[in-house]
């Protein structure tokens, strides 16, 4: 029986230079597998955002409202401009019912809730991008002409108000009716 051959010093210290070279190399091509997720991941992110507006959560409005004990009214020339105006009516039963108002193309003052029949679930509500809301859930667009018109799916639900002179006027109780599109977006 032949005796094994023991590895030399020179052959130990090329089987452990060998060993640390590859260890070398292992860590390499993870750093890089690394990179390539945090590309793929950063790059999914800003596709998102450019897809959602940039916005996370609703801009709140400068056109201040004055309460009374029935009902909400804004300045109507406070929406001139058509731009969507956010808005918050805390309940009270811990629930904050969200609305936006925008003047639509045709030169009526719209109100609907930031919710709608299908998408309220998840709390994203809508952002406007020209002449359109845009559902931040799945991104459907509507016309702001049909904002207060069309009911039901996906559509901003129709938040009842009422020009009255120089104000748009909206009932606490109508505005109390939205509650249940935000029972799962609880106040803190």
């Amino acid at each position: 029986m032949a005796k094994k051959k023991r590895p030399s010093s020179t052959e130990k210290r090329a089987a452990k230079k060998a060993a640390v070279l590859e260890t070398k190399r292992k860590k390499k091509s993870s750093l890089a597998n690394l990179v390539v997720v945090l590309l793929l991941v950063g790059g999914g992110l800003i596709f998102y955002l450019l897809q959602t507006g940039f916005e996370f959560a609703p801009k709140t409005s400068a056109v201040k409202p004055t309460v009374s004990a029935t009902e909400v009214s804004f300045p109507v020339q406070g929406f001139n401009d058509g731009q969507a105006r956010h808005f918050q009516f805390p309940t009270g039963n811990n629930i904050t019912v969200r609305f936006f108002i925008l003047k639509s193309s045709d030169g009526i003052v719209r109100a609907a809730y930031d919710a709608c029949d299908v998408c309220w679930r998840e709390g994203k509500g809508y952002y406007q991008d020209g002449d359109f809301m845009v559902c931040r859930n799945c991104g459907q667009r509507f016309a702001s002409v049909k904002v207060n018109e069309i009911k039901g799916g996906c559509n901003p639900a129709p938040l009842d108000r009422q020009v009255v002179g120089d104000k748009l006027v909206i009932k606490i109780a109508d505005i109390l009716k939205g509650s249940r599109y935000f029972e799962s977006t609880k106040e803190s």
